[in-house]
C-alpha cells in the first residue's frame, strides 16, 4: 500500500505517518509539503491513496483536488482539514474527494476512514451523515453559497475574515481587477450589498471562524 501525506506542516506529516504506520505495517509512505509537490509525487509513483490538507501555501487545496482527479480520476483523495464539516465537507465530496475528516477527529477515525476509501467507498463522519440524510428529508433550497464557485467561495472565506481586496490579491497571486471582480459576483449571487453584510452572512452561518 502507498499513501501520500500532502500537508504543508512538516509536524503534521510526521504525525499522520506514525498514526498511519501503526495500522498499515507495510504501508510505504511519500510526503508533499505543497501543490507542487503534490503533482510531482502523483507523476513518479503510483499511490493508492492520498490524504489532501484543504489549506495549501501555494495553491487552494480544492483546486489540488480538483486537479488530482483530472490527472488521476481513479486516486481516491481523502481531504483532512482543520476547518469544520459545515464549512468544506459537502463541497469537497461533490468536486470528487472519497472523504472529509477534521484534525480534530480520533486517529481511529482516520485509519477506518483510509480503509473505506481504499475498498472504494466514500467516507463521511456520523455527524456529517446526520446532516445530509436532514438535507434530503426535507424541501430546502440550496445555500446561498452553495451556487458559488471554488474560487468565488475562496474569495468569499477571505473577505468575511476582514482582508481587503488587495490582500486577497497578494494571497492568491491574482490581480486587484480579478478579485474585485470576484467580489462582486460573489455578492450578485448571495444577493448582499456591501463586504458588511457579507460580513455578517459568514459569521451567522459558521463559513468562519
Amino acid at each position: 500500500m502507498r499513501i501520500l501525506i500532502a500537508d504543508d506542516h512538516a509536524v503534521v506529516r510526521h504525525g499522520l505517518k506514525q498514526i498511519l504506520a501503526d495500522a498499515f505495517s507495510q504501508a510505504v509512505f511519500g510526503e508533499a509539503g505543497n501543490a507542487e509537490e503534490v503533482f510531482s509525487q502523483i507523476g513518479k509513483e503510483p499511490w493508492d491513496v492520498v490524504v489532501l490538507d484543504i489549506s495549501m501555501p501555494d495553491r487552494s487545496g480544492l483546486e489540488v483536488l480538483c486537479d488530482i482527479r483530472k490527472a488521476r480520476p481513479e486516486l481516491p483523495v481523502l481531504v483532512l482539514s482543520m476547518h469544520p464539516e459545515n464549512q468544506f465537507a459537502v463541497r469537497v465530496l461533490r468536486d470528487g474527494a472519497s472523504g472529509y475528516l477534521t484534525k480534530a477527529s480520533a486517529p481511529e477515525e482516520l485509519v477506518g476512514a483510509i480503509k473505506k476509501v481504499l475498498a472504494g467507498g466514500r467516507y463521511v463522519s456520523p455527524v456529517l451523515a446526520e446532516k445530509l440524510a436532514a438535507d434530503l428529508s426535507v424541501n430546502t433550497d440550496k445555500a446561498p453559497q452553495e451556487f458559488l464557485s471554488n474560487r468565488e467561495y475562496q474569495v468569499l472565506r477571505l473577505l468575511a475574515s476582514g482582508k481587503i481586496v488587495s490582500e486577497i490579491a497578494g494571497e492568491l497571486r491574482l490581480s486587484v481587477k480579478t478579485i474585485s471582480t470576484y467580489r462582486a459576483r460573489v455578492l450578485e449571487k448571495m444577493r448582499l450589498r456591501n463586504n458588511a453584510q457579507l460580513m455578517h452572512y459568514a459569521m451567522e452561518h459558521h463559513l468562519v471562524w
